[in-house]
C-alpha cells in the first residue's frame, strides 16, 4: 500500500451570523480536506479542522513540505509516517499550524489503515461501543439574547436530539454568567448534561469565584477556565477548589503539552483536538497518558472523527458538535449520510475507515484553495 499522491484542498463557508465566545468570534465555518492515494487503489476522504484563516497555508505545506517526505512510504507504516511528517516542526517556525498540517495526513493515513482492514477506525482502536453520548457547542454570547433565550435554546437542542450542551462563559463577569447557566440548567431539565467553557476568559479568582456560584447546580465540567499565560497552575487552583470538573486541552498541540497539564494535577478531562495536534496518531499518545492517571477524554469538535477515536477506548466521555446548522453547515452540505444524533446519542458508523463520503459538489461550491 505504496502511497502514491496526497492532495488537499480548503474550504470556507460563511455563516449567517456571528457566534462569539469569551475571547473570540467567527463568522466562517472551515475545514481541510485531504485524500491520498495508494498503489492498491484505495484513496482516503477526510476533513479537519475549524482553523478559519490558514486554510491555504495547511494546504501548501501538506502539499510542499510534507507529501515529498511521505510519497513511496507503505501507508500502514503510520508511526514511520508521522515522523517523517514531524520533522518539519524542527526548524524555527509557526509549529502549531505544521501540526494542524500533520493532523490532515496523519488522519488521511488512518481512514487508509481502515479501508485497507475492512474495519472503521473505531475498530482499529479496539472500540466496542457503538454508538456515544453527543452535546452541543452552543450558549453563544449575542447582541439582545435573553435568559428566557438560552433556557429555549436548551429546550430546541433537546428538540434536536443533543444529550447536553457545552454553554459559553468567561465573556461577562462570574455573577451574570452564573445567572446565564442558571437559565440554561431551568432550560434543559432533568437528564440533559450542561458543561460551561470559559475559553480561558477568566483570572483564577474570577473562575473560582464563578465555580462556586454554580458548583450546586449539575455542571459536568468547567472547560478552560483560565487565562493562557499561566493555565496549568492556575487550573489546578481552581480544580482544588471546586468540586466541578476541570476539562482542557484543546489548546494544546502535542500530547507532550496533555502531559504538562496532568503533571500540574490540572484536569479531570482532557480534550485535545486530533485535528489541531498531530493527527490520530498523537491523539493516542495523548489518550493513553490520561489513562495512565485515570483522567477521561474528550475531544474538541470535529464529530466525523472524534466518535472514532473516543469510542475507540474506555474512557472517552462525549463526542460534541456544533448541533445548529447555522453554526455548522458541513454536516448537512458536506456529510449527507452521516449518522445523525437520536435520544442524545450518535452511532458510530462501521463503514471501513472513517466511513466518511463527500459531497464534492458542495466542495467545489466552497472550496478557496
Amino acid at each position: 500500500m505504496k502511497i502514491t499522491g496526497v492532495e488537499a484542498l480548503a474550504i470556507e463557508i460563511p455563516l449567517p451570523r456571528r457566534f462569539a465566545g469569551s475571547v473570540y468570534s467567527m463568522t466562517t465555518r472551515c475545514a481541510v480536506i485531504t485524500r491520498i492515494s495508494t498503489s492498491d487503489g484505495l484513496t482516503s476522504e477526510v476533513y479537519n479542522g475549524d482553523n478559519r484563516e490558514h486554510g491555504r497555508e495547511i494546504v501548501r505545506i501538506i502539499h510542499d513540505e510534507i507529501a515529498p517526505r511521505i510519497l513511496g512510504e507503505d501507508a500502514i507504516a503510520y508511526e514511520s509516517i508521522w515522523a517523517k511528517a514531524f520533522a518539519i516542526t524542527i526548524p524555527q517556525r509557526d509549529r502549531k499550524l505544521a501540526m494542524e498540517a500533520i493532523a490532515c495526513v496523519d488522519t488521511a493515513v488512518w481512514d487508509l489503515l481502515g479501508k485497507r482492514a475492512g474495519l472503521s477506525v473505531r475498530q482499529l482502536l479496539g472500540g466496542s461501543r457503538a454508538s456515544l453520548p453527543i452535546i452541543s457547542i452552543g450558549g453563544y454570547y449575542q447582541d439582545g439574547k435573553t435568559l428566557l433565550d438560552l433556557a429555549k435554546e436548551m429546550e430546541q437542542l433537546r428538540l434536536w436530539q443533543m444529550g447536553g450542551c457545552k454553554v459559553k462563559v468567561g465573556g461577562l463577569t462570574p455573577e451574570q454568567d452564573a445567572e446565564r447557566v442558571k437559565a440554561a440548567c431551568d432550560g434543559a431539565g432533568e437528564g440533559f448534561m450542561i458543561a460551561v467553557d470559559a475559553n480561558r476568559g477568566w483570572s483564577v479568582a474570577d473562575a473560582i469565584r464563578f465555580a462556586r456560584l454554580v458548583e450546586h447546580l449539575p455542571i459536568a465540567w468547567f472547560e478552560e477556565p483560565c487565562h493562557w499565560y499561566d493555565e496549568a497552575r492556575g487550573m489546578a487552583e481552581v480544580r482544588r477548589a471546586t468540586r466541578i470538573p476541570v476539562n482542557a486541552g484543546q489548546s494544546e498541540f502535542s500530547a507532550r503539552g496533555v502531559r504538562r497539564l496532568l503533571d500540574a494535577g490540572a484536569v479531570d478531562i482532557v480534550n485535545f483536538d486530533a485535528s489541531e495536534a498531530g493527527g490520530i496518531t498523537e491523539w493516542r499518545r495523548a489518550a493513553d497518558a490520561c489513562a495512565l492517571v485515570d483522567v477521561r477524554m474528550a475531544h474538541h469538535e470535529e464529530p466525523q472523527i472524534a466518535a472514532h477515536m473516543l469510542a475507540g477506548i474506555p474512557h472517552g466521555v462525549c463526542v460534541e458538535c456544533f448541533a445548529d446548522p447555522a453554526r455548522d453547515p458541513l454536516w448537512p452540505h458536506l456529510l449527507p449520510d452521516a449518522p445523525r444524533p437520536k435520544d442524545g446519542m450518535l452511532e458510530v458508523p462501521d463503514r471501513p475507515g472513517f466511513g466518511i463520503t463527500l459531497d464534492w459538489q458542495a466542495v467545489e461550491r466552497y472550496r478557496i484553495g
